[in-house]
């Protein structure tokens, strides 16, 4: 699968009392697919997934899916302490038609989180798991740093496909691109090489079998014969919906797909960095403050993949400060005030986060302004 681009890992928007506002999860998620990132994460670290029950993260799993884009990868946080609690709601996932599965490294009992304990965590995950593995390290969060070492023995995998490396360490993003190399994949693209999944392929068989049924009604009401005289398109049958057009470009509906070789992935969490950690070889990242500013985000992405570096590196330089402050100073209220500010929907957090105060909300609201949502 290829992952490259930028994806934000959407907020979980609450009622002012502290239910799961539903409503707010689709609207999110629609005004998010109208953009240019490569796809949504849900239930990761800004979703504040560790705060809600077992039935709530299935609860928002579905609703964010349902509200997204076909063309939209998407991306399940579904780790937990546990391998088996990992494969449940993984195994979930992947029955609503999640794409990969995004697992963060077991951290509670740290002092028996050794290379060995994690090793058989994760390919006992990634060989039961319907889904792509992504590793997610988040060590200011977890209070553990997965060792370099051990993610790129874990690359190996084949059903381990990516990390999303959020330490904030360039050297170490570095080490892991280099470390990595030599894995060569297959990974399903359109012919303008974007990302493309089971669920994008089944959407479009299913488009394209609904048109053929609709053809087939006109022509039965029409009668066969008119159709003809009047030169209508004859009937498709939906056994045609997937075919090989070539030996190199596969044709499912509307939408022609080929084959692109890709690594194992890194993705970076830290936005302040995207520019460098690009330029190191990461293939896109995971980044809470894309999710009040996908576009500014995006930016950064863009230039770099049009070769344009100094404009990268120009506007890397305009949110780099609010990036720090907004996501790693203020936390999730502060990524769920920028993000009211930017007309999606943030809200409160539940408790232990406390409401931001009059003075650090009007440091976000200048840090804020001019960046594009």
């Amino acid at each position: 699968m290829l992952l490259s681009g930028i994806f934000p890992p959407i907020t979980t928007p609450f009622y002012p009392e502290g239910e799961v506002y539903y409503k707010k999860i689709e609207s999110n998620v629609e005004r998010y697919s109208r953009t240019p990132v490569a796809g949504i994460v849900v239930l990761g670290s800004t979703g504040e997934a560790i705060f809600l029950s077992d039935q709530e993260r299935r609860d928002v799993l579905k609703t964010a899916l349902a509200a997204a884009a076909p063309s939209k990868i998407m991306i399940a946080g579904t780790g937990v302490e546990s391998a088996h609690g990992t494969l449940q709601l993984t195994e979930y996932a992947a029955d609503l038609g999640y794409d990969a599965a995004l697992v963060r490294t077991p951290h509670y009992y740290k002092k028996q989180m050794l290379p060995a304990n994690l090793l058989a965590f994760y390919r006992t995950v990634a060989d039961r798991s319907a889904l792509p593995i992504i590793i997610y390290n988040f060590p200011q969060a977890t209070g553990y740093d997965m060792p370099a070492e051990l993610v790129i023995e874990l690359a190996g995998h084949p059903n381990i496909v990516a990390i999303k490396e959020s330490s904030g360490n360039l050297d170490k993003v570095k080490q892991l691109v280099e470390g990595t190399r030599h894995i060569k994949r297959q990974a399903t693209v359109t012919e303008t090489f974007e990302a493309v999944t089971p669920r994008m392929l089944k959407a479009a068989a299913a488009e394209s079998e609904k048109q053929s049924r609709e053809l087939v009604s006109v022509a039965s009401l029409a009668g066969s014969a008119e159709s003809v005289e009047r030169g209508a398109p004859s009937p498709v049958h939906a056994d045609s919906a997937a075919k090989p057009s070539s030996s190199a470009v596969t044709v499912v509906g509307k939408l022609k797909t080929r084959q692109k070789e890709v690594g194992f992935q890194v993705m970076v969490g830290a936005a302040h960095q995207l520019e460098p950690s690009l330029a190191l070889g990461a293939v896109g990242a995971i980044l809470a403050f894309a999710s009040p500013a996908p576009m500014a985000c995006y930016e950064i992405y863009a230039a770099f993949k049009d070769g344009d570096n100094a404009l990268a590196r120009e506007k890397q330089e305009r949110l780099r400060l609010a990036s720090q402050r907004v996501v790693g100073d203020h936390g999730i209220p502060g990524v769920k005030y920028s993000m009211d500010l930017n007309s999606y929907y943030g809200g409160s957090s539940r408790l232990p986060f406390l409401p931001l105060s009059g003075e650090q909300k009007a440091e976000i609201e200048k840090l804020m302004a001019g960046i594009r949502s």
